[in-house]
């Protein structure tokens, strides 16, 4: 029976996030002082007391839900993952808990990624929205369509569970394609309140500026596999990783098929690890006799 450790991405984060651990741990306590003084400003004050608007910025949303991860997964006795994968940002989560990076080296990664993808929000407006119960094939069609017809960014970005797939691009192709996706018979094609097109090719300026860190970041050998979004299937070579954790910011986030490679790999339990449970209720959509469970 393997176990996979599985680690959220943005949108999972809430006010109070990672208190518990603060004042309970000794251990879980130094972290969080420790990426006060990386980060420069005390991001610990803003998870455990800050108003839901503060923690919906970027520069706080992405550490504050790696920290909460890491540092519930550094709590855990004697955890030995047979496999470990991330939900988008998460993917620097399941690297810390893989071994591939050290705790302040990924801390480092990940608020360069979140600052380089506030300005690459900036510099085009841009969204996404989710789209329900219309096949994957097409949406992916539909997608296309705008793309060819219009110029305008519209890519599939996130495959989460069969039945749900957030779509990402510039605000007129996204709408464009949403009253394509329900005339097409989808349930819902909703937009969701986000200040950018994460996922997509409007990313490209935020890769660059990731590429040119993460090239110069040591990468460890990996203890276990890590399923990694844009390939969806077990990878632990280093120069892989680098390449696959670079191209996610302008690739699709494939955590069905992520999940469904675990599976066929002999994954039985998951543990989701950090803030939410976002990640047990799309396991148990991909696979309804998958155990799963939570620590936080």
């Amino acid at each position: 029976m393997k176990h996979a450790y599985v680690f959220p991405g943005q949108g999972s984060q809430f006010s109070g996030m990672g208190k518990n651990l603060y004042e309970s741990n000794a251990v879980a306590k130094d972290l969080f002082e420790q990426a006060n003084a990386i980060l420069g400003f005390r991001i610990s004050d803003i998870m455990f007391t800050g108003t839901d608007e503060a923690l919906k910025q970027t520069n706080v949303t992405q550490p504050a839900v790696f920290l909460h991860s890491v540092i519930a997964y550094r709590a855990i006795e004697n955890a030995r993952p047979d496999m470990v994968a991330g939900h988008s940002l998460g993917e620097f989560s399941a690297l810390v808990a893989n071994g591939v990076l050290q705790f302040e080296d990924a801390l480092k990664l990940v608020s360069i990624r979140a600052q380089a993808m506030q300005k690459a929000c900036a510099l085009t407006p841009s969204t996404m929205a989710a789209v329900l119960a219309l096949d994957d094939a097409k949406v992916e069609e539909i997608c296309a369509a705008v793309q060819t017809e219009t110029g305008e960014v519209v890519v599939a970005a996130n495959y989460n569970c069969p039945g749900q797939l957030v779509i990402s691009g510039s605000i007129k192709g996204i709408d464009i394609a949403c009253e394509r996706m329900k005339a097409a018979g989808a349930k819902r094609a909703l937009v969701l309140p986000v200040g950018g097109a994460f996922h997509s090719p409007l990313m490209l300026p935020a890769k660059e500026e990731l590429a040119a860190a993460i090239e110069s970041t040591v990468f460890h050998t990996a203890n276990c596999p890590v399923y990694q979004n844009v390939v969806a299937r077990a990878v632990t070579d280093t120069a892989e990783i680098k390449k696959n954790l670079i191209d996610q910011l302008t690739g699709a986030v494939r955590w069905t098929q992520s999940v469904q490679s675990m599976l066929a790999d002999g994954a039985v339990r998951f543990t989701e690890v950090g803030p939410g449970k976002v990640l047990q209720g799309l396991v148990q959509k991909i696979h309804k006799d998958a155990q799963v469970d939570g620590i936080s």
